[in-house]
């Protein structure tokens, strides 16, 4: 492990020596480049640099404790031997995770996507409840919540609603959202008492930039609508509704939230963009190990992920076997518990990939 370190050792000292240069230094996106790169590998060399001085200073107590004739000296010396062992395993420790692989995403802003699944009004009415607890959770982190498009049901809940997240790491914290949520319910049009399961599925894509995933113009079929209410004086009366179909791939993407048909269109194709960036590196990663599953799910917009009891105040994720009595919380977006220990269990598997 140490000597990966060493190594990568080489490659920090290359950056440094290459920011140095007139070349680098004249050159403001080459130099951002390596400052990224330069900064990822920053907490592993400091690290290094204190296993190094650790092992060192072991080797000399353990020198003392062999060679004193100070019964004293030779006690201190073993005391040194114990505290510094304890300092490298603790080292050895936080260079297992800091070697773990980082999802390059994880810094990214989001794009949700909720839809109601089987169970009709109530399906809506739940993927209403789904969009209200990670805006909560949103906001108790200060990061912004957007709606890019939304249809609505006559019931107050939504069909579907697509929105975006800005923040620092926000697709760290809810990228293990995605999948299949089941609620279990008395839904309050049953006059019986009777529990009905319903499902809404939630797709969570990290926003990417146009520089960075770049769609031929060419592929996409623009089609203008108007993007009104129920009649009346309520529909708008200019074409301001955007639909992007990209043809390759048959990917159809819809706004209407706005006024104005500029902003539709850059919010389409914001959304446009990020699912066929999400659809290039799910089969990338199909590519890479077809056989593989995660402990904590497939990621998959068709697996069951959790199931939320209201008669039991229950919320169980499936992923990992986690069940919380606190169901209102999560509601009202304490979704921390949930989050970390997915993502807990992530890296526990991580490190067992590593170490085999």
């Amino acid at each position: 492990m140490w000597e990966k370190i060493q190594d990568l050792r080489v490659r920090f000292d290359e950056i440094e020596a290459l920011m140095a240069t007139q070349e680098v230094a004249v050159n403001p996106a080459r130099l951002q480049e390596l400052a990224k790169e330069r900064s990822g590998l920053e907490p592993l060399m400091l690290l290094l640099q204190k296993y190094v001085i650790a092992s060192e200073n072991l080797v000399q107590a353990k020198e003392v404790v062999s060679e004193s004739d100070d019964a004293e000296m030779k006690e201190l010396a073993l005391a040194e031997v114990d505290e510094l062992s304890e300092e490298i395993s603790e080292l050895e420790e936080q260079a297992k995770h800091a070697l773990l692989p980082t999802d390059p995403n994880d810094e990214r802003n989001v794009i949700i996507e909720i839809r109601a699944g089987t169970g009709g009004d109530e399906a809506g009415l739940w993927a209403s409840d789904l969009y209200r607890a990670y805006n909560r959770y949103a906001d108790t982190l200060r990061w912004k919540t957007e709606i890019i498009s939304s249809n609505p049901t006559p019931t107050g809940g939504f069909k579907e609603i697509v929105f975006q997240i800005n923040g620092g790491g926000a697709f760290s914290r809810f990228k293990y959202e995605s999948g299949v949520h089941r609620v279990q319910r008395v839904p309050s049009t049953e006059t019986q008492g009777r529990i009905h399961t319903s499902t809404a599925t939630v797709a969570v894509l990290p926003e990417v930039e146009a520089v960075e995933f770049v769609i031929d113009e060419a592929d996409i079929r623009v089609d203008r609508f108007h993007s009104g209410g129920a009649g009346g004086q309520n529909v708008n009366k200019v074409e301001t509704g955007i639909r992007l179909t990209h043809e390759p791939t048959g990917v159809v993407v819809n706004c209407t939230d706005e006024r104005s048909q500029l902003k539709n269109r850059l919010k389409a194709m914001s959304v446009l963009r990020a699912r066929l960036y999400d659809l290039e590196q799910r089969k990338l990663a199909e590519e890479r190990s077809e056989d593989r599953r995660s402990q904590v799910g497939t990621g998959e917009r068709s697996e069951k992920i959790r199931t939320y009891n209201y008669a039991e105040n229950r919320v169980t994720d499936h992923r990992i076997g986690l069940t919380l009595h606190s169901l209102q919380n999560v509601l009202q977006g304490d979704l921390d518990k949930l989050i970390d220990a997915v993502a807990t269990q992530e890296e526990a598997r991580l490190l067992e990939e590593q170490s085999v």
